[in-house]
């Protein structure tokens, strides 16, 4: 558990950027977003706004909070006796625009939404409560360690708010810009939206929480139990330029069979996403399994190139999740300590992945982060490092996310993440975990360094041609891979195929290996593969290739007998 020198070496840069470094943009799929930074004078300056919550749904909160932070983005330092003029827009429509001063630069103003508003430009019906600064003309502030406030249709829809903010005076209420300093900066509201999906079976309840924009269409097939649906969306590249992240949320009861799995491959507008953009979630809702599809800027950006102009004049966007079927997970899970007291902190990281992947093969490991009470920690940046089975480095991650150039270390918005890793060669190797914190803040409350070890297994040889196995081995696998016979029943087993000919050794490299001690264990990872071959998904010659890594390392012979 004790972070090794290379580690501390490899994350020194990172750790010592990330004290003075501009906090990330969030997602636009959450209550929190940073603008780019402006020069001024000799700083570089910016704005950002949180909500609080942070993860509000329309019609759940009768009040909001609204903060507006004008910052030194080099230094992280917040500028004082700020005069801001903010609007808020929600799809192109004005709903509010006032003017406020805050003393100390972070200005919090409580917003109530209003429903049902019958005016035909919606920001007639906002209203603003507080007091004129006497100094800043028009400013609302509030006396006595209040806030200003904002009444009004603001909040009461889900989508995606853009709220403008223009800084008019700074380090003095009388202080005024020659020109104002204008930022954009977005964030999301959900709504929750209920469907029903019509099985064979019965009909069972969906949930889809949408931060963007109503979704309609919803359609389930019961040839793959695909869900798909739909929802407005502006492909242009101008639009996308500004858009950092589409979240949309699936909620299905555990019990609906086909996504009580792990394992899912995703579409938008037919185009399979990255492994990152869709994650399952069955922690944060009890009896509910939760898939969260997180469609970034850059994942945008390839989808219009895969699918080429034409598809940037399209106003719709098209999500599709399929079930796979089941890996074979092996996991891990430990503990996060403090990097310089090695207390434990209230964190702690969960690492799996597929048993039956191997040395060579791309492997998405899935690092989920908790904190108190097993819940998700949420916009966690952390990075990661792998040691070889010989003591030496093999990947170290701790940059930043692409399209998040503002942010350090790797992004967990929802807590679950997905790092596909190709390994060169079988063996344990030492996964190093550092978590740098989470928030916009950076808050180190969570934040520490975590180890465990990884198995990977070797890449078996090359397929043999035209392989075929027995019907009777099929069936004394499937006894194995079930539990009911031995290793040492299986491997006595598989001694005919050897003896038939049906697996072809490959020639011995150097001196022959002897064979094993009696009662020598299969290595997991082979009965991984073992059980795809059982279920028809993988060839007879794929696992007679399997099988001759059991020859390869001495647990079985070339000549029949152990």
């Amino acid at each position: 558990m004790r972070p090794t020198a290379t580690l501390a070496a490899v994350l020194a840069a990172v750790l010592a950027a990330s004290a003075a470094a501009l906090p990330a943009a969030d997602a636009h799929g959450r209550g929190i977003d940073v603008a780019p930074p402006i020069s001024f004078g000799d700083m570089n300056v910016t704005v950002s706004t949180r909500l609080d919550p942070s993860d509000m749904t329309a019609g759940d909160v009768d009040s909001a909070n609204m903060a507006v932070r004008f910052f030194d983005a080099d230094e992280n330092r917040t500028l004082e006796q700020v005069t801001y003029r903010v609007e808020v827009w929600r799809s192109g429509e004005l709903l509010a625009r006032n003017a406020f001063f805050d003393d100390d630069g972070l200005l919090d103003v409580e917003v109530k939404p209003v429903l049902d508003c019958a005016e035909p430009d919606l920001w007639r019906c906002s209203t603003y409560g507080g007091s004129e600064h006497p100094s800043a003309p028009g400013a609302l502030y509030a006396q006595g360690g209040g806030r200003p406030s904002i009444t009004g249709p603001i909040f009461d829809k889900g989508g995606l708010y853009n709220i403008r903010v223009d800084i008019e005076g700074a380090t003095s209420p009388k202080t005024l810009l020659s020109e104002r300093l204008s930022y954009d900066t977005f964030v999301s509201v959900a709504q929750e939206q209920a469907f029903s999906l019509q099985t064979a079976e019965a009909a069972v309840p969906l949930v889809i929480k949408t931060y963007y924009d109503d979704v309609e269409n919803v359609r389930y097939d019961p040839a793959d139990d695909s869900v798909s649906f739909d929802m407005p969306f502006d492909w242009s590249p101008d639009y996308i330029e500004h858009v950092a992240m589409v979240h949309e949320e699936l909620q299905f009861p555990a019990e609906f069979a086909p996504y009580a799995g792990m394992q899912f491959s995703g579409y938008v507008d037919g185009v399979e996403v990255d492994r990152r953009v869709l994650l399952l979630d069955p922690y944060s809702i009890e009896g509910t399994n939760v898939a969260h599809f997180l469609v970034g800027g850059a994942e945008l950006r390839r989808i219009n190139q895969v699918l080429g102009p034409d598809h940037e004049d399209r106003k719709e966007m098209s999500f599709r999740i399929v079930p796979r079927p089941e890996a074979a997970v092996n996991s891990v899970e430990f503990f996060l300590v403090d990097a310089r007291t090695f207390e434990q902190k209230p964190a702690a990281v969960s690492v799996a992945w597929d048993g039956a992947l191997a040395a060579g093969d791309p492997i998405p490991f899935e690092m989920t982060f908790f904190g108190e009470g097993r819940s998700l920690l949420k916009d966690v940046r952390y990075a990661y490092y792998l040691i070889d089975p010989d003591g030496g480095g093999v990947i170290a991650e701790a940059g930043t996310d692409a399209g998040d150039p503002g942010g350090i270390g790797l992004l967990s918005v929802e807590g679950i993440d997905y790092q596909t890793v190709t390994l060169p060669e079988a063996g344990a190797y030492r996964l190093d975990v550092r978590v740098l914190g989470t928030g916009i803040d950076y808050d180190p409350a969570h934040a520490g360094i975590g180890s465990a070890m990884i198995e990977i297994g070797p890449a078996p040889p090359q397929p043999a041609a035209g392989a075929t196995v027995p019907g009777w081995v099929r069936t004394s696998t499937g006894y194995w891979v079930d539990g009911a016979v031995s290793d040492s029943e299986f491997v006595d087993a598989i001694q005919y195929l050897i003896n038939e000919g049906v697996v072809v050794v490959p020639p011995p490299s150097g001196d022959p290996a002897a064979p094993a001690a009696g009662g020598a264990a299969v290595p997991q990872w082979l009965k991984a593969t073992a059980g795809h071959w059982v279920a028809g998904d993988t060839s007879d010659s794929e696992f007679v290739s399997a099988l001759q890594f059991l020859v390869g390392s001495g647990i079985m012979t070339a000549g029949g007998g152990r």
